[in-house]
């Protein structure tokens, strides 16, 4: 019936269009054929698929669009495109992980963002950008002039010379469109809104009732951020009763959608399910929220959807139906205020699931934000319900991307529109008291409190913080113009935040513990979260008052007040005190901060700090003296508080608040910390500057020398006794307060680089730090970055400055990339740099001192030269000749001269060295810039001359200095000191010659010290000669006592010279061994056990010796990694297929133990597993269960031995049988054991007699040890080649065995030529020894498994060769891997050579004679799969002659065939060439042990065969004609339906990966999930093996393997890495390493930035390059089948790698 009418949709629209009244028409329309289409069966909204949409399109939208448009839809769609004139702006909405560019010279803010189409057409990819992924919803800025600085548009949107902005494009659409889109917008608009904030769960409004009511209901569960998917899960399985995986699909599809009816029935059974899940939800929080509705309103609100995502896609032909659709919806109702449908959908967004809220926002994202003028409009709206908005938002828990206060940073970030906010709506204080009021928790003095937080509390925090973002937004681009309206509203506004900055005056304050640990820790983080929130808004209010004089005079004025009402509640009842010191007095009021109360958190201090600073820039303060209420302060005020908190500092330095434990030491640590120190202890520094530039020096000082507690010691002349002889924990913490006090003095008086303080740019602080950051050690960008401030654009200005005073140092293959400290800028190196921590400062004075060292300089680190001081801050200077601080100088030093007792510490004298060093260039500055001797006002030198005053009763400073110099206890401040008093030489010298001479050439005044600094140096450098001179000789001497040693103990020394040249000559080996040659030619080795380091001899019948070893499963070599792993239990192992789809890898870390030794270890680890099973249930980097242990040297992991077994000497032979004897005497063995066989069948009991008469000629060569450990081995390579438990009676057992050593040996060939390396002498001695130790036990571990097996296997691998009727299943010649058949068919042999006597020629020359017919089958395989061949063999597989006749064609029509064999049989030879050198220990020629030219000819001779191989065939085609004819050496025409393997087979490798990292985060953008119905992937992970992209890290794309339930990675590694896994998780731009189910790790991904730094998280946003390098690191290590041993280390490294459920990834 549906597909009926569906062809009535232009008669249905055109009846709409006649009809009086369209509402009740389109209405009665929708309640008939919604509920029809929509939501008939259990899925329950959204999940009818393709029946449903196109249902939808043709029944309800298209009748729509006919009526809109008065024509055929795609037509009259087309036309309304054709005439639409395209908008400037670009208007892209952004996918989840999409990339996006934000210019850093261009960009307005940092919320300024560009699409990767509209970045790669713009000017800016020329400019620094920071690329990041978007979370989504965000848009493309490009075409708004607002969020540019220059360079606005791309190619894209460049606009014409055609003005169309004063248009209206509603103008350009026809009348009657424009009429019938009124009408059409409206009703559709509106049932939209009544269904998405519908309420009644059964009923629908007025006009929408279904003709038939039925008793049909959905159970709907509702998304939250409370609940977890496994509480969610565990929920829905008990109260529906539905499966774990269904149970996981309706958890993924509420956390995407918002809402999932989980049942579908009548009221009663659904409300069952309801209440279910409510009663099992509300134990621990508050339960889901569950609604029964009825299934016609469920499908009025999916249509509701499907319409709001109709009127986006509409809109988007025209910007005049565009700007319809946005009048329509901010149209005011009959209800007046807030009653547009645009009010209401604001009005009810909290109320809304997840999927209508993502609806809406898109279309209003697609229109009013579209249209600048409707933006505006909407912007006051928004800005009228801002309060309610937020609160909302914060009852709310749905996350913030999701709520519609998430788009306050599409309107507050133009600066128009917010300046335009500030003043129509009063934003800014809106924001603010909207903030203030969600923080009700005040304590008695009305500040915030957040003490003992409930979770839910600070849930509500959190939330509340994102107010804060709000008014940066505001805030973030400052006024070039300021108005009157603009003026009193920022002002008000800042009345507003003075109002929140004393709400949080005195936070959180401490009282020290004395006697007793505190019980509790208190809350902090609350107070310094918000403090850290708030630092760039208090920057960004300073910088809007610096731009205007008015507003600074009057936010001064303001801030002083607000700072008047807070210091009310100081404690002035206090009882004051008079403090003399010095001749000096000064009035204060007793307070003490080891003993009152204190708090860190002063805003309303630090903003007048700020402010303060700011008039000095402006220089206001001294031209408008009468508008500033300067004389009003009351500097002992003003520096009180700071000086309390620098004070908690020290005295936490000093170990005093020990017990008041760690929430106090944190504070102090984000004190300092760079985060917050820019409001919170810069400030203070400031507050003290401006404080001491207003007081006496001495008044100063005094009151400092009281809160530090520190003036009763240098008030009185006998109290340094007393002092001396307290107790000893008083003195300890006394000295480092003096310290401290020292020191807060040198950054008082030196710390000038604050435009406002110093005269100074911003760029000379940036300079600066950096400078002294570099002083520490080389750094990396990154580092640096963290280190410097960033301001409110997450800018440093780093990138200004890093180049004049640093040079970068690239970086290799692994580490980061550094700046170095440019040696011109080291004098700029200040030792007390304010923003050091004592464990930097540390290491910047070793690093400087040793640099010195290295430069032939003393050792001293003077203070360095600082610029002047603003007019305002000019009186600092004289603290540095105040006569408190020469008096403190001056004990000090008096101190020091008398060392005994622990009154004094070098720190403490080094500190005043400092203060002295800075007093003396000030003057020296002064001298330098004064036109004549009476304009110097500093007269520093004349009084350090004085004697010293009471209570000091001591010498003068200078005198004291003097004393000091040669102290034998001070030899490291003897340089210092040494500066010191050059310094003084020359300032007197400076100032004698003022007094003669007016002017001073300052080359004059440096000739002094200069010269001294010269001499000192020649000094240095001639004693540094004399003592090269005294080693050299003494080297000398030794060499010679040497010498005549050597000759009076000839003979010895001849033996050991002759022995290491034998041991230099032989094969490298791992282990340390003698070759001796005993009588009979057999070589001994002798080996060393790891374990026990008892030395033994490799033999057979000895006590097995082991190597470490690990196998494992492998792909790598792998040319179709389509193949599906085999069935384990009927596989076929005998014949590797040339695609080599599946191999067994065989590793060693070359360490050696007694098999007994290992044992025994191996026993331990198992105890000590299970012991930590019970413990701590968690995986380790090994499995012992599998096997798995560390090395017990290296730590290299391992899950198997193989035994070492002695070398078997080669005798060569001049004699070898030929071919046809050999295959006539092998042809014959075969027959009789087809005859041993058969009569074992007929009869078992003679099989014990074949077995005895076939073997009795041998018997087995090893001890039971080692037969132990061969079988060991062999199960090991049999159960993980196989994945199969252990099984000794299969008899593919040996099978495996051999597998692993003709894959190993396959995988290092590769290596070697994709290294570039030669064949022999390149490999490490480790993998020496494990293809050794692999080779020789392929050749013996026949005696571990019944005779009759290997014999089989002999049989069916010699008939592949040569054809035997009794043979079935002989697969396909281009079925089998060649070199696998090679080794496989050597090492099986040496079970049959036991057959005829003749011994070990035998054996050799049937090694030569399979070899020489493996390889010309294999010729036979090139020429077949040749791209010359193929084509031929289609008509030539009939007969052996004519495939004879085609090779001797190919051979005799070029050289290009030949070079094409040639190349394709090369592999195999080098491979053959490495399985016989390590199998017989031929050693090899030269020529295979370097690269080079000569390797054909040198390998063929090794491997005895002929240059020209097709000689094999040619001289032996007649014998082969013969023993081939039955077999034909043909193959079924099917092999060539499937992909053949071509040879030489190229080497994998790893993906080609995008230079540019953004190309790839494009690419993962666009990826959606393959089970969750087009949902983009939150967890985009690219196999770096293959290149497919997977879903990781989500239910939704987990499947079940071996009976558990695992992420896309983990089944991904199965399929194509046989267990093994290397991926880049593009979001997170990280390298994933995994290796079966709980062993992964993560790796630096190989792209850079400029900086070679790796940027994981994508954090940084710097552009990042693919390194070349570094990824065939990856590749390398993936080739060397080292991926599972990184992830060994990574986690014995790093413990909680252990704990992430690898599996789920």
């Amino acid at each position: 019936m549906l597909t009926a009418n569906s062809a009535n949709t232009p008669a249905v629209g055109a009846e709409w269009q006649q009809a009086p009244e369209l509402q009740a028409e389109l209405y009665q329309h929708l309640a008939v054929y919604v509920p029809r289409i929509f939501c008939l069966g259990p899925s329950g909204g959204g999940g009818g698929g393709q029946r449903e949409e196109l249902a939808c399109q043709l029944l309800l939208l298209a009748p729509l669009e006919w009526l809109l448009l008065g024509a055929e839809p795609s037509a009259g769609l087309a036309q309304l495109q054709e005439n639409n004139q395209p908008s400037l702006l670009c208007g892209h909405v952004f996918k989840v992980g999409e990339p996006t560019y934000s210019c850093r010279e261009c960009a307005a803010d940092p919320t300024c963002v560009l699409c990767m189409q509209c970045f790669l057409g713009s000017v800016h990819k020329e400019h620094r950008y920071r690329m990041t992924t978007s979370g989504g919803g965000g848009f493309c800025d490009c075409g708004d002039t607002e969020a540019w600085k220059k360079g606005p548009y791309c190619h894209k949107h460049e606009p014409n010379n055609r003005d169309t902005s004063q248009e209206d494009p509603v103008a350009q659409l026809p009348a009657d469109m424009v009429v019938r889109s009124y009408s059409i917008f409206s009703i559709i608009l509106k049932y939209a809104v009544d269904m998405l904030t519908w309420e009644q769960e059964d009923q629908l409004p007025a006009g929408l009732e279904p003709p038939e009511k039925g008793d049909t209901y959905y159970c709907m569960l509702f998304n939250d951020e409370v609940h977890t998917y496994e509480q969610v899960i565990y929920t829905l399985q008990k109260a529906v009763n539905c499966s774990q995986k269904e149970a996981v699909s309706f958890a993924t599809t509420v956390d995407r959608d918002g809402r999932k009816s989980v049942r579908f029935g009548d009221f009663q059974f659904c409300e069952q399910a309801k209440s279910v899940i409510v009663r099992n939800t509300s134990r621990q929080s508050k339960p889901l929220r569950v609604q029964v509705m009825h299934s016609s309103v469920v499908a009025h609100q999916c249509f509701a959807l499907k319409a709001l995502g109709w009127l986006g896609q509409i809109i988007q032909y025209s910007d005049g139906l565009r700007r319809v659709l946005c009048q329509v919806g901010l149209q005011k109702g009959p209800e007046g205020e807030n009653s547009s449908l645009v009010d209401t959908l604001m009005l009810c967004d909290s109320k809304m699931w997840k999927g209508a809220r993502n609806v809406y926002h898109q279309l209003l994202m697609n229109s009013l934000l579209m249209d600048l003028k409707y933006k505006k409009l909407f912007a006051i709206q928004f800005a009228k319900n801002y309060e309610r908005l937020q609160s909302d938002y914060v009852k709310d828990d749905h996350d913030r991307e999701f709520s519609i206060t998430d788009l306050s940073v599409q309107m507050f970030t133009v600066p128009s529109l917010a300046r335009m906010l500030m003043v129509e709506e009063n934003l800014m204080t809106t924001i603010i008291r909207t903030f203030v009021d969600h923080l009700r928790h005040r304590d008695l003095q009305g500040r915030f409190q957040f003490d003992r937080y409930t979770a839910q509390q600070a849930f509500k925090f959190r939330r509340v913080q994102s107010l804060i973002g709000d008014l940066k937004y505001v805030l973030i681009s400052r006024p070039a113009e300021w108005s009157e309206q603009l003026r009193e509203k920022f002002l008000e506004g800042l009345d507003a935040f003075l109002e929140l900055l004393k709400c949080m005056q005195g936070m959180d304050p401490v009282v020290r513990q004395v006697g007793q640990h505190i019980e509790m820790e208190p809350e902090w983080e609350a107070a310094f979260t918000l403090q850290m929130k708030l630092t760039h808004i208090i920057s960004m209010i300073q910088e809007w008052c610096a731009t205007d004089e008015c507003v600074l005079i009057e936010a001064y004025k303001k801030c002083l007040c607000a700072l008047g009402q807070c210091h009310s509640g100081l404690p002035d009842g206090e009882q004051p005190i008079s403090l003399s010191l010095a001749g000096h007095s000064v009035e204060t009021f007793r307070y003490q901060v080891s003993q009152d109360k204190v708090s860190i958190h002063l805003p309303v201090c630090r903003l007048l700090a700020g402010l303060h600073v700011l008039l000095s820039k402006t220089e206001l303060a001294s031209r408008f003296p009468e508008q500033l209420p300067l004389g009003e302060l009351s500097p002992p005020l003003l520096i009180e508080l700071p000086l309390r908190c620098l004070v908690l500092c020290a005295q936490v330095h000093a170990g005093m608040w020990r017990r008041n434990g760690f929430s106090l030491i944190n504070q102090i640590y984000y004190y300092h910390n760079v985060k917050c120190r820019v409001e919170m202890f810069d400030k203070d520094v400031i507050m003290l500057q401006a404080g001491a530039s207003m007081m006496d020096p001495n008044h100063f000082l005094m009151i400092v020398l009281s809160r530090f507690e520190l003036f009763h010691i240098f008030s009185s002349a006998d109290c340094r006794k007393r002092y001396r002889d307290g107790n000893k924990d008083v003195v300890q913490q006394n000295n480092t307060l003096i310290e401290e006090m020292l020191h807060l003095i040198i950054m008082v008086v030196g710390e000038r680089f604050v435009a406002g303080v110093g005269q100074v740019e911003p760029f000379d602080e940036v300079r600066r730090e950096i400078i002294h950051q570099l002083s520490i050690r080389p750094m990396a960008h990154s580092e640096l970055v963290k280190a410097l401030p960033e301001n409110e654009n997450k800018e440093t200005g780093l990138e200004r400055v890093i180049d004049s005073v640093a040079s970068f140092r690239k970086p290799g293959v692994t580490g980061r990339g550094l700046y170095e400290l440019r040696a011109e800028w080291t004098k700029h190196f200040n030792l007390y740099f304010h923003h050091y921590s004592r464990a930097d400062q540390s290491k910047a004075e070793e690093a400087q001192r040793k640099l010195r060292r290295q430069n032939g300089d003393d050792s001293a680190l003077p203070p360095p030269a600082l610029p002047p001081l603003c007019p305002l801050f000019a009186s600092l200077v004289n603290l540095l000749q105040c006569d408190v601080l020469l008096a403190v100088e001056g004990a000090v030093l008096q101190w020091a001269v008398e060392p005994s007792g622990g009154g004094w510490t070098e720190s403490m004298l080094q500190r005043v060295l400092h203060l002295v060093g800075m007093a003396l260039l000030e003057e020296q500055q002064q001298l330098e810039n004064s036109s004549g001797d009476d304009d110097v006002t500093f007269n520093y030198t004349s009084k350090i001359t004085r004697p010293g005053e009471a209570p000091s009763t001591s010498g003068s400073v200078l005198a004291l200095l003097e004393s000091l110099q040669n102290a034998p206890h001070l030899e490291v401040h003897k340089d210092m000191i040494t500066w010191i008093l050059k310094m003084v030489a020359n300032i007197k010298t400076m100032r004698e010659r003022s007094s003669c001479s007016s002017t001073v050439s300052t080359s004059q005044g440096q000739g002094p010290e200069e010269t001294v600094r010269d001499k000192d140096k020649a000094e240095r450098k001639r004693k540094a000669e004399m003592a090269r001179l005294r080693r050299e000789k003494i080297m000398a001497q030794m060499s010679e006592m040497q010498k005549h040693f050597i000759n009076e103990n000839k003979e010895l020394f001849q033996q050991s010279l002759e022995e290491l040249e034998a041991s230099t000559s032989a094969a490298p080996h791992r282990y340390t061994h003698t070759h001796l040659l005993p009588r009979g030619g057999d070589r001994r080795q002798l080996v060393t056990c790891i374990l026990c380091q008892e030395e033994q001899e490799v033999r057979g019948q000895g006590r097995a010796m082991v190597l470490a070893a690990f196998v494992q499963r492998s792909t790598v070599l792998s040319k179709n990694r389509g193949r599906a792993p085999p069935n384990p239990e009927h596989h076929d192992a005998l014949f590797m297929h040339p695609d080599l789809a599946f191999g067994t890898h065989t590793a060693s870390c070359g360490h050696i133990m007694h098999a007994t030794c290992w044992q025994r270890y191996f026993e331990a680890v198992q105890l000590k597993e299970q012991r930590r099973q019970q413990r701590l249930r968690v995986h380790t980097s090994y499995d012992v269960e599998n096997g798995e242990f560390l090395c017990p040297l290296c730590e290299c992991l391992s899950n198997t031995v193989i035994p070492l077994l002695p070398h078997t000497h080669t005798l060569h032979s001049a004699d070898h049988p030929s071919l046809e004897a050999w295959l006539q005497s092998t042809n014959q063995q075969i027959a009789a054991l087809h005859a041993a066989h058969r009569k074992s069948d007929e009869k078992p009991c003679v099989c014990v007699c074949v077995c005895v008469c076939v073997c009795v000629c041998v018997r087995n060569p090893f001890s039971s040890s080692v037969r132990e450990m061969i079988t060991t081995f062999s199960t090991a390579t049999y159960k993980v080649g196989l994945k199969l438990n252990p099984n000794e009676q299969d008899p593919r057992v040996p099978v495996m065995s051999w597998a692993s050593c003709a894959y190993t040996m396959q995988a290092i060939e590769r290596l070697l030529v994709d290294e570039d390396k030669p064949l022999f002498g390149s490999l490490p001695c480790r993998q020496d020894d494990c293809l050794s130790s692999l080779a020789r036990f392929g050749s013996a571990c026949w005696t571990a498994a019944p005779p009759s097996t290997t014999h089989t296997h002999f049989i069916r691998l010699f008939a592949a060769l040569v054809p035997d009727s009794q043979v079935e299943n002989t697969p396909c010649i281009l079925d089998v891997d060649m070199f696998h058949l090679l080794v496989y068919s050597v090492l099986a042999y040496n079970s049959v050579h036991c057959l005829d006597q003749s011994g070990r020629a035998v054996v050799d020359s049937a090694h030569l004679h399979l070899l020489h017919l493996i390889t010309v089958a294999h010729l036979v395989q090139i020429l077949l799969t040749s791209t010359t061949g193929v084509s031929h063999t289609h008509t030539h597989t009939h007969t052996h002659t004519h495939t004879h006749t085609q090779w001797s064609c190919s051979v005799s029509s070029g050289w290009h065939l030949w070079r094409c064999v040639k190349a394709g049989v090369l592999p195999f030879l080098r491979a053959a060439a490495l399985f016989f050198h390590h199998l017989n220990s031929a050693p090899p020629p030269a020529e295979l042990q370097v690269a080079g030219p000569g390797q054909w000819e040198a390998l063929c001779s090794y491997l005895s065969l002929p240059c020209n191989l097709l000689q094999l065939y040619q001289s032996k085609h007649t014998l082969l004609d013969k023993t081939s004819k039955p077999h034909h050496f043909l193959f079924p025409v099917s092999c060539f339906l499937f992909p053949v393997c071509r040879f030489p087979r190229e080497s994998n490798r790893l993906i080609d990966l995008p230079d540019d990292y953004s190309a790839l985060i494009n690419q993962a953008s666009s990826f959606t999930c393959p089970r969750s119905g087009g949902d983009k992937s939150r967890a985009p992970t690219l196999c770096l093996v293959c290149g497919c992209m997977l879903c990781s890290q989500s239910y939704c794309c987990q499947t079940e393997l071996d009976g558990e339930d695992v992420g896309a990675c983990t089944a991904h590694t199965f399929t194509c890495g046989a267990g093994l896994g290397i991926f880049l998780r593009v979001r997170e731009s990280q390298v994933l390493f995994l290796a079966g189910k709980t062993k992964g790790c993560f790796y630096p991904p190989p792209y850079l930035d400029d900086y070679g730094e790796t940027d994981q998280g994508l954090r940084r946003g710097n552009p990042l390059h693919l390194c070349p390098e570094r990824y065939r690191k990856i590749q390398r290590l993936w080739r060397q089948h080292g991926v599972t041993e990184e992830i060994g280390h990574a986690q014995e490294a790093n413990q909680t790698l252990v704990g992430i459920d690898w599996q789920h990834l």
